[in-house]
């Protein structure tokens, strides 16, 4: 089966920056795929040679089998992304802003399908409002819609949540997943890693333009399995401190290998006489797995 992303080799610098260093990457079709990484990782430089926006050094980037820059337009037409950046017409309203984009495409008289992006979206009672009037959470909504007019098998979400509310998320988040069960392939980034956790069957993590991680969402929690503890204590031991994940003040949040380490941990605690203001264990998540794999990458 023709994967429906396809990256060899892509490499990509600005100036001094490595932004992309050798990705090799597939996603299958119909899968609900995340891209995560920190700040600088260079998940929206690959989005952007996917996409056509910024040429790779070197490699090979392909949509169901079409190469982005010697097939561009067949690619374009397959790939529809939602950017990170709040880009917009000021000159025309909800409706006429997706006509527009449904144009681009070759595409006319799809307004029974404009009309159910824009329930699903909830913008149909913006429809006629012009572009300048709307909120940032709103115009957010307009972009992911400009990225669903022309029906792409392929969608990119690049932080489409990042801004707005959270009865927004739920309703973005019920019609993606329809569009996926209907077969539409969704690569997603964001910074909500409990989005990526509960959406994402696949999940790769860039550091440094590298692919540091890739695996099933649940083999990547397998895999960093042990014990997330939460301590608050005047002090913690110097010996324990490689544990530590985060703290602020004294509070404490760690990660075991297992129960038997928690036993040591207070054994020491208790000879030392430091008490224990607070304590709560917690099931590892995909953020405890995201810092310790950006860690050990780093």
């Amino acid at each position: 089966m023709t994967p429906a992303v396809e990256l060899i080799d892509v490499a990509r610098r600005f100036g001094a920056i490595q932004a992309l260093d050798g990705v090799d990457l597939t996603v299958e079709p119909g899968e609900f795929f995340g891209l995560l990484g920190p700040n600088g990782a260079g998940k929206t430089t690959l989005i952007s040679v996917l996409a056509g926006l910024a040429h790779a050094d070197r490699g090979t980037a392909r949509v169901l089998g079409h190469d982005v820059v010697s097939e561009y337009r067949m690619a374009r037409r397959l790939l529809g992304v939602v950017p990170q950046e709040l880009v917009f017409d000021p000159f025309f309203t909800v409706r006429e802003t997706l006509r527009i984009q449904s144009g681009y495409f070759g595409i006319r008289a799809n307004d029974a399908w404009i009309d159910e992006i824009l329930h699903h979206l909830d913008l149909t009672a913006r429809a006629d409002a012009n572009m300048r009037a709307l909120s940032g959470g709103m115009k957010r909504r307009v972009l992911v819609g400009q990225a669903l007019v022309h029906k792409p098998p392929v969608i990119v979400l690049d932080e489409p949540t990042a801004g707005v509310d959270v009865e927004l998320r739920q309703s973005l988040w019920a019609f993606i997943r329809k569009l996926n069960r209907e077969g539409h392939t969704i690569i997603l980034t964001t910074h909500y890693l409990e989005e990526a956790e509960s959406l994402c069957g696949r999940i790769a993590m860039l550091k440094a333009g590298r692919v540091v991680a890739l695996d099933t969402t649940q083999n990547l929690l397998s895999s960093f399995a042990g014990l997330t503890v939460r301590l608050t204590v005047d002090a913690l031991p110097d010996a324990w401190q490689n544990r530590v994940q985060r703290h602020e003040a004294n509070t404490y949040v760690l990660t075991l290998a297992d129960y038997a380490e928690l036993e040591r941990l207070l054994a020491v605690l208790r000879e030392r006489g430091i008490a224990i203001a607070e304590l709560s264990l917690q099931e590892a998540d995909l953020e405890q797995v995201f810092l310790r794999i950006m860690k050990r990458a780093a």
